[in-house]
């Protein structure tokens, strides 16, 4: 990402001292998985301007087992927005992380994204600005932590510890919080499709012959409609929070088949019908029972094989011309 390369530790041995990545913000949404927590909020250090140096022996505290970080994050313990400084909360996570470098002055708040969204960019005066998703306001003290241990080693190029990823997940992945995530996005966000009827298919027609025919008529309440632009790599798209289904606009054409637009509708129903599942703190869009129904779909092979040619340019032996 045009960032200094920094490489990582082998197990066991000390963190490196990693340069910052280039003005540009790091995105956390679906956090990936690693830095050691505090077990109890009240045994972590103090606030920014006592915290002590970082090979203090002051400041050798037990770091969270392996495990416990996911227990903690489903309890039922809350904090307010007024009451938490999340200048404090970075700079302590800095300071345990002992990236050997001088710790910056972090300008970290709460806001309103239309989703679980979080970002981090390195700024110039070594300063580090923070947009925390206001749905964490909520959180555990143990959870901001462990996003800021998230966000703050994908900045530095570091290694992300296993507890604080699990840590994090488990918080994020919880029903409670996948609901309200929900109700934020259809408050907060806006899905824009372009009309069903297009030059070549008219999607409303597609959908409701291929629910009579697969799903018993049933499924209800469901918006489809064209993509804005023409993509041959998202080619479909359902969202949940808005119940709507997005088809790529590349494909309104009179060179792509029937069954192709067929089969990547049906995909779509697929998972408006069947909900994503959650292992191990990790989503599974595609679950066991999803890949069969897909399967089963008549014209599954030859529509797979014609969109893997036709984004090559060379479906049905011809050359494609993009509309």
């Amino acid at each position: 990402m045009g960032a200094p390369e920094s490489k990582l530790p082998e197990r066991g041995t000390g963190r490196p001292a990693c340069e910052p990545l280039a003005p540009m913000a790091r995105t956390v949404g679906r956090p990936a998985s690693q830095l050691r927590l505090w077990e109890d909020p009240a045994s972590a250090p103090p606030p920014a301007a006592a915290v002590p140096a970082a090979d203090s022996t002051e400041n050798q505290r037990r770091p969270l087992a392996p495990g416990a970080g996911v227990a903690a994050a489903g309890e039922s313990e809350r904090a307010s927005q007024a009451e938490i400084d999340l200048d404090s909360v970075f700079f302590r996570v800095f300071q345990r992380l002992r990236l050997r470098r001088e710790a910056p002055v972090f300008h970290a708040a709460f806001y309103p994204f239309a989703g679980l969204r979080s970002t981090i960019r390195a700024k110039s005066g070594n300063v580090v600005e923070v947009r925390v998703s206001d749905l964490l306001s909520g959180a555990r003290p143990l959870v901001l932590e462990a996003l800021a241990e998230i966000l703050l080693t994908r900045l530095y190029r570091c290694r992300t510890s296993r507890e604080a990823g699990e840590c994090y997940q488990a918080w994020a992945h919880s029903a409670p919080v996948q609901r309200r995530i929900d109700e934020v996005r259809r408050a907060r966000g806006r899905k824009v499709l372009r009309p069903p009827r297009g030059l070549r298919f008219d999607l409303r027609e597609v959908f409701a012959a291929l629910n009579r025919r697969f799903f018993g008529g049933e499924l209800e309440g469901v918006r489809i409609g064209w993509s804005p632009v023409r993509s041959r790599t998202a080619l479909g798209h359902y969202d949940s929070s808005h119940r709507t289904i997005t088809i790529t606009r590349w494909l309104d054409s009179p060179r792509v088949p029937r069954y192709v637009v067929d089969y990547l509708v049906f995909h779509e129903m697929l998972h408006a019908r069947i909900p994503v599942e959650h292992r191990n703190h990790r989503r599974v869009v595609h679950s066991p029972e999803f890949l069969r129904a897909e399967r089963a779909f008549p014209d599954y092979a030859r529509a797979a094989r014609w969109l893997r040619l036709g984004r090559r340019g060379r479906a049905d032996e011809g050359s494609w011309e993009e509309m």
